[in-house]
């Protein structure tokens, strides 16, 4: 499929492939001038130190050590340091997974309530019966 080809799913217009790929472009670039500021701002604040594993980084082994934000605000980036830690790439991964189930949790939990008051309001039981039907099978 060629990019002229390219439309929008729900309106069929056109989309103009080449801003699309300015925008993106523009935004990368922009992501990655404010990252190169903070994480060599935080490598030389903290020591090269995993703040979860303790795993020890070199110059060497340097790029697989991250700048986690604390309140996961990448736009938070204050002088001091104070919501920035170092983490390897391995914990970083985990913490933001961590978020995720996080809101997961409270979205699925909005409508409906906390799950410890679901759990108090079932009133389903599915094994009740059963032990009638081993009692009629043994028999």
């Amino acid at each position: 499929m060629s990019q002229q080809s390219l439309r929008h799913p729900k309106t069929g217009q056109p989309i103009n492939t080449a801003k699309l790929d300015q925008i993106v472009a523009s935004a990368r670039q922009a992501s990655d001038e404010r990252a190169s500021g903070y994480r060599e701002q935080a490598l030389k604040l903290y020591p090269w130190v995993c703040g979860r594993c303790g795993r020890d980084f070199t110059r060497q082994n340097l790029r697989e050590l991250t700048v986690h934000h604390k309140d996961m605000d990448h736009d938070n980036n204050p002088k001091d340091g104070s919501n920035w830690e170092l983490l390897c790439l391995y914990c970083h991964d985990n913490e933001h997974q961590k978020f995720e189930e996080h809101l997961s949790a409270m979205k699925a939990g909005a409508g409906t309530g906390s799950a410890t008051n679901q759990s108090a309001t079932t009133t389903h039981k599915p094994f009740a019966a059963l032990e009638g039907l081993l009692k009629s099978r043994s028999e």
